[in-house]
């Protein structure tokens, strides 16, 4: 067998369940499973995409419009995390942001996935994304897990 890793990451959308609760859901399934590793939990209060909906520049670079002036009607800040359906609100923020019609745009609403993950790796982790309070509650599993584990060495 294997070495184990020292942080398993688990990524579980809060879907209107309290944070709280999501994380318990995470360790309690860790125990169960009988992963022996430190389990970070990451929930977003809605969905991931809600996080993408804050960089208007990125949607338009991944859309292939970078100068679009097309109104994308992005949630504000205060909001995103508030809104229903995250991801139909950013397939159609992207669709908005290449301003196609036709084969074009059929091409873009089928690219969503891969649209998705250059927003996620184009996520600027200083940015407006550290508004939210499912980013700030990343970062403080992270301080809190890398603190536990200094503890222990």
């Amino acid at each position: 067998m294997g070495a184990m890793p020292d942080l398993v990451v688990v990524h579980r959308d809060s879907d209107n369940v309290d944070p709280a609760a999501r994380r318990e859901e995470i360790h309690d399934g860790a125990r169960r499973a009988d992963v022996s590793s430190r389990v970070l939990p990451l929930i977003p209060v809605k969905m991931t995409e809600a996080w993408l909906l804050l960089d208007e520049s990125a949607i338009r670079h991944v859309a292939g419009n970078p100068r679009g002036r097309m109104d994308l009607n992005l949630p504000k800040a205060h909001e995103v995390e508030s809104r229903a359906d995250p991801k139909k609100i950013l397939s159609d923020c992207l669709v908005r942001a290449a301003d196609a019609t036709g084969r074009r745009r059929r091409t873009v609403e089928e690219r969503f996935s891969n649209h998705r993950r250059q927003l996620l790796e184009r996520l600027d982790p200083f940015g407006p994304v550290t508004q939210l309070s499912s980013w700030q509650a990343l970062l403080h599993d992270i301080d809190e897990t890398v603190k536990r584990w200094q503890e222990e060495q």
